[in-house]
C-alpha cells in the first residue's frame, strides 16, 4: 500500500538474490569486455545513505582490471585552479572498462555547495556546465548511470550512532559527517536544486530508497543490469594442462626461508 512501509527484508531472501544478481554482474563484465563498452556509474546520496555498502556489494566478483572504484580525496592546491571536471576525466573508462564513482563532481552541488568550499559563482557555474559535460560524455558513446540514494533522517541519525560505537566502522564517521546533521535540511535543497539542472533525458537520475540497505542494494543493482543490453558471453574453452614429470627439483630446506607465525595454532 502507497505510505506503508515494507517489512523488512529477510536476510536468506536477500542473500539469494544478490548472488544471482552479482552472477549477472559478472556476465554485465563480460560484455563490457567484450563489446569495448564504457560504463560509468555515479553513487551521490547523503553520508551515510548507503552509497559504500552497495558499491562493495556490485565489486564483490568483479574483476579489478575491468570494473574500479573512483573515490577522490579532496583537491590539492593545483587541481583546485584547473577546470574543475579536469581532475574527474581522468578517471573516466577506457574501452572494456566499468568505473564506479564513489561520489563525483556532484561533490560541488552538496558538500560543497552547502559548506561554503566553493563560491556562489562557481556553483552558478557548474551547474550550468553540468548538463554540457554529460552530454558530452554520453555523445561520446559512455554509457553513464546515476543514483542517489535517498535516505531519511531517522535512519541516518542511527547509522552515524552505531558507526561512533563500532570500532571496526569508526573511521567512517568524520567531522564533516556530524556537521551534516546541522544542515539537514539545507542539504535537502541543495540535492532538489541539483536534480532540476542535471536529470537531463541523456543521462537522467534514479533514487534509491535507502532505510533498507539491503532492498537498496537489490533494487539498484537490478535497476541497473534492467538498463543495459548485456548478454551472456561465452567464455573461452580452457583445460587444465597435464603437469609434467619432475626434472629433479628440490625444494630448498624450511631453516633457510622467513616464515609467518602460526597464529592460527593458537586459537
Amino acid at each position: 500500500m502507497a505510505g506503508k512501509k515494507a517489512a523488512k527484508l529477510p536476510r536468506a531472501t536477500y542473500e539469494t538474490e544478490l548472488l544471482r544478481l552479482q552472477t549477472e554482474l559478472v556476465k554485465l563484465q563480460e560484455w563490457v569486455r567484450a563489446e569495448g563498452t564504457r560504463l560509468v556509474i555515479v553513487f551521490e546520496g547523503r553520508d551515510a545513505a548507503g552509497k559504500g555498502g552497495t558499491i562493495k556489494r556490485v565489486s564483490e566478483h568483479l574483476n579489478p582490471r575491468v570494473a574500479r572504484i573512483a573515490a577522490l580525496p579532496k583537491p590539492t592546491d593545483r587541481q583546485r585552479t584547473q577546470w574543475y571536471f579536469q581532475r574527474y576525466v581522468e578517471h573516466l573508462p577506457a574501452a572494456g572498462e566499468i568505473v564506479l564513482f564513489d561520489r563525483s563532481w556532484y561533490n560541488r552541488a552538496g558538500v560543497e555547495r552547502v559548506m561554503g568550499f566553493c563560491s556562489k559563482e562557481e556553483y552558478q557555474l557548474f551547474l550550468r556546465q553540468c548538463p554540457i559535460f554529460e552530454r558530452m560524455l554520453v555523445e561520446d558513446g559512455i554509457v553513464l548511470r546515476k543514483y542517489w540514494f535517498s535516505v531519511s533522517d531517522a535512519v541516518q541519525q542511527d547509522r552515524f550512532r552505531r558507526r561512533l560505537e563500532d570500532p571496526l566502522r569508526r573511521w567512517k564517521l568524520s567531522p564533516m559527517d556530524l556537521e551534516s546533521i546541522t544542515h539537514w535540511e539545507d542539504y535537502s535543497r541543495a540535492k532538489d536544486e541539483m536534480l532540476v539542472h542535471t536529470d537531463i533525458s541523456e543521462a537522467p537520475w534514479y533514487v534509491v530508497e535507502s532505510d533498507d540497505k539491503r532492498r537498496a542494494r537489490l533494487n539498484m543493482i537490478a535497476h541497473l543490469l534492467d538498463s543495459l543490453p548485456y548478454h551472456e558471453v561465452s567464455p573461452p574453452v580452457l583445460e587444465l594442462p597435464p603437469r609434467p614429470p619432475s626434472t629433479g627439483y628440490e625444494r630448498p630446506p624450511r631453516d633457510l626461508q622467513t616464515y609467518v607465525p602460526d597464529h592460527a595454532a593458537s586459537l
